[in-house]
């Protein structure tokens, strides 16, 4: 949380759009072409941000990347923070209805998808190993019992824990919002991070980036479930919790949430694998 984000009125920042103007200089645009680019204005400035990111980005696990096609194929769209709130005042009626919905009218940081709408786990039981629990019994409520836990039994102290800066980042968002037990959380899904390993995910991810731990996501799932409908779903890596897979605090894996045999299904691997179906959801902190 400390570090400091650079603009371009910053002198890094101008330098940087120095490498630009040079760039630009180079391209040889005549009127016509450089009318296109404006008119492709979007694109175009989707095309540079991902450049900036590959290219300011550590070289640390980038071995730990594959191409991924995979996406929100069930249909799975952002919804309004009233809805979600309300399906989780159904779901968890000991829940405080307070949240702040206006912040959901500010623009979203690059990057995410829409306004999620997340309780304190605080809220939802004494211990995060226990929130965690009870949203997964919620999740195999809500799908009739399609749904399996390949780490029944494993979901304590000595097996899950919140992920450092992920906690540190709730914990800055609980401030900014410290009047309301709903927090309404700018996120995506996965896609941004789809085909990446766990720990490249976290390599990559901004200074007010953080990867989202298995209770917000399967509070999102709760509140979206179109998001695991399908096989080719993109699957959901859980880069905001850490996993010790043998309970003896080498947490060497991360939880993740996946759709297979008509079920959505929780197990853990370990945060070097990189695969076509796998993406970590994150969130934001809004500066």
């Amino acid at each position: 949380m400390s570090k400091t984000l650079i603009t371009s009125r910053d002198p890094k920042g101008l330098h940087i759009v120095g490498l630009f103007e040079a760039a630009l200089n180079r391209a040889g645009l005549d009127n016509e072409r450089a009318q296109r680019l404006i008119e492709n204005g979007g694109e175009f400035q989707e095309s540079l941000r991902e450049a900036l990111e590959n290219h300011s980005a550590t070289n640390q696990f980038a071995d730990e990347e594959v191409r991924s096609s995979c996406g929100y194929l069930s249909g799975y769209k952002p919804k309004g923070i009233t809805p979600q709130t309300n399906r989780l005042r159904e779901l968890f009626p000991g829940i405080p209805p307070q949240r702040d919905e206006q912040l959901a009218e500010q623009p979203l940081p690059e990057g995410a998808e829409g306004w999620l709408a997340i309780p304190r786990w605080q809220k939802v039981a004494p211990t995060y190993p226990a929130a965690v629990q009870k949203v997964l019994d919620m999740i195999e409520k809500t799908r009739n019992g399609k749904f399996h836990n390949y780490r029944k039994g494993q979901i304590d102290a000595p097996h899950l824990r919140q992920f450092a800066k992920t906690a540190e980042m709730f914990r800055a968002l609980g401030e900014q919002q410290k009047d309301h037990d709903i927090l309404v959380v700018p996120c995506q899904f996965g896609k941004r991070h789809a085909g990446r390993s766990v720990r490249r995910a976290r390599e990559v991810m901004s200074a007010s980036e953080f990867g989202l731990d298995a209770f917000s996501a399967g509070i999102m799932l709760l509140t979206h479930p179109k998001r695991l409908q399908h096989y080719d779903d993109l699957w959901i890596d859980c880069a905001g919790d850490e996993f010790s897979d043998g309970g003896d605090s080498s947490f060497g894996h991360a939880p993740y949430f996946y759709f297979y045999d008509g079920k959505v299904k929780f197990d853990a691997h370990n945060v070097d694998n990189a695969h076509e179906y796998f993406g970590s959801s994150s969130a934001f902190v809004p500066q």
